[in-house]
């Protein structure tokens, strides 16, 4: 059986990289994206992305919502969890089926729920 994908979207290097080594000792397969538009290059590839994980606020043409939204539209199968330590969503901000976790994360919790949205 092979590992559930998830599409790590984070501007900052350092949240990034401790977040793909959590998600790796997890047993998931970790892809990673700087921002929006760079995710949106990978999920246009058509890898089996299971799960999008971005952050809000990011550089580039839009924020973590919009491509929340994007995301939705255009991969509907693929489960979606935002992060943020500034901004939190209102209920039009995330799309069906996104999930919201603060920064900074309760890794228990987020790795719980990515675990149970990755099967």
């Amino acid at each position: 059986m092979s590992k559930p994908t998830i599409l790590v979207v984070e501007d900052e290097s350092l949240i990034r990289l401790d977040t793909v080594d959590r998600l790796e000792e997890e047993g998931f397969e970790v892809i990673e994206a700087g921002d929006a538009d760079e995710a949106i290059r990978i999920l246009e590839t058509g890898t089996q992305i299971r799960i999008l994980f971005t952050d809000v606020e990011m550089p580039g043409s839009m924020d973590g919502f919009a491509l929340a939204r994007i995301a939705r539209d255009r991969w509907p199968p693929v489960e979606i969890v935002v992060a943020s330590g500034r901004r939190q969503p209102d209920e039009a901000s995330l799309p069906d089926r996104g999930q919201f976790f603060g920064k900074p994360y309760d890794w228990p919790a987020l790795m719980s729920t990515l675990h149970k949205i990755a099967k």
